[in-house]
């Protein structure tokens, strides 16, 4: 098996687990500002990725994450799905465009896709909240664990910002105390791909 078929699998298994881990608690969050089902869109979009596996491991790595990405559109639902999905096409699309030779580059296109399509900024409580310190992270070429840590700090940020997107939007002040249950699941999928890559370098 060649090394990126490793990758592309290893990274599908990793962040299905962590959604799957996570997904009550997600749910959870969800429900005091949303709809309270972005976990179990989240681990429908996971399952629905990791059953295809076989198939995206047989892909280069631009392609297989591109089409990653449309699974997810497609499985996921509600608001993140397009979100994610934009995030990992672009990011795939680009990587094939530029030859794979500059992840930063295309995570900071990809990232403002993101952006476009939610039609939100730094500072509105959404994912991009953990996207935006991620890309800067990135692009200082910082260790993997200081990715992660970043990110998961980041999401934890959330919790003292006013939502201005989506449902949450609606409860105006009341959104202030509640973490965004996409910036959460952000976070985690950030720290599982940055502990999986850590450990598939060392290995």
């Amino acid at each position: 098996m060649r090394d990126d078929q490793v990758l592309v699998s290893g990274l599908i298994a990793a962040c299905r687990e962590i959604i799957a881990a996570h997904a009550d608690h997600l749910s959870e969050l969800d429900r005091a500002i949303g709809d309270g089902d972005h976990g179990t869109n989240m681990r429908r979009g996971c399952e629905a990725v990791y059953a295809d596996r076989d198939r995206f491991s047989q892909m280069p790595l631009a392609q297989a994450i591109e089409e990653i990405g449309l699974t997810l559109v497609l499985t996921i639902g509600g608001a993140s799905g397009p979100l994610y999905g934009t995030l990992l096409m672009e990011i795939g699309r680009r990587l094939a465009a530029g030859g794979e030779a500059d992840f930063s580059a295309a995570l900071t296109g990809a990232v403002e896709a993101v952006a476009r399509r939610g039609r939100a900024q730094r500072g509105e409580k959404t994912l991009l909240d953990v996207l935006y310190p991620v890309q800067d992270e990135v692009i200082r070429r910082h260790a993997l664990s200081a990715i992660a840590e970043r990110a998961e700090t980041s999401a934890t940020l959330t919790v003292g910002m006013k939502a201005l997107r989506g449902r949450a939007s609606f409860l105006g002040e009341r959104s202030i105390g509640h973490m965004d249950p996409g910036a959460r699941s952000c976070a985690l999928l950030t720290s599982a791909i940055c502990h999986y890559l850590k450990e598939h370098r060392a290995a």
